[in-house]
């Protein structure tokens, strides 16, 4: 059964940073292409990065140059790291699993992240 898990979310400053990180079990991360998704108080869960087998990125507008998603096999893991922070990250942030071309197919419990002053 694959399991993922996600921390390092918590409260930070505008203009701060957060890592969050996803190690999964069950299976071995590179196997799957992973992501990184968001959902804000009251909206819907929205993308946010995904990375391949093969370390190919894509990110949503919104993030685009402030988040930078990596991966470990060794660890099997994959990261989030969250740059220059603003109110409207405010969000669980969810890993997930899965293809490259389509949505993931295994997803992680969330971690909240706060950007507050």
């Amino acid at each position: 059964q694959v399991q993922l898990v996600e921390s390092g979310g918590g409260l930070v400053q505008p203009g701060g940073s957060l890592r969050l990180s996803c190690v999964i079990s069950g299976s071995t991360v590179s196997t799957y292409a992973m992501s990184w998704y968001r959902q804000a108080p009251g909206k819907e869960r929205e993308f946010a990065a995904r990375i391949s087998t093969s370390g190919r990125t894509i990110y949503a507008d919104s993030v685009k140059g402030r988040f930078t998603i990596s991966r470990d096999n060794a660890k099997n893991s994959v990261y989030l790291q969250m740059n220059s922070l603003e109110f409207e990250d405010t969000a669980v942030y969810y890993c997930g699993a899965g293809r490259f071309d389509l949505p993931p197919a295994y997803w992680g419990q969330g971690t909240r992240v706060t950007v507050s002053s």
